[in-house]
């Protein structure tokens, strides 16, 4: 059984997509603002393979433009 690590990743991967960025873009945008991440943990957190902190989700919802409670709604719809 797979451990779920976070409820934020399909929310993340469904606004990255309507912002029209790609994994690798998001990681660049993170970067900027002193996120130490890559594609492959951007990819991590999407699949709930990876925990988000506080300060990195303050960065995710700067970088994606939009409000954490999008990010950290139960709900399925973006």
């Amino acid at each position: 059984m797979v451990k779920v690590m976070n409820i934020v990743g399909p929310h993340i991967r469904r606004a990255r997509l309507v912002a029209k960025l790609t994994q690798a873009e998001l990681a660049a945008r993170l970067q900027l603002q002193g996120i130490k991440i890559d594609r492959a943990g951007v990819a991590k957190i999407e699949g709930r393979f990876r925990q988000v902190s506080d300060v990195e989700l303050k960065a995710i919802v700067a970088a994606l433009g939009v409000s954490a409670d999008r990010l950290l709604s139960e709900t399925d719809t973006p």
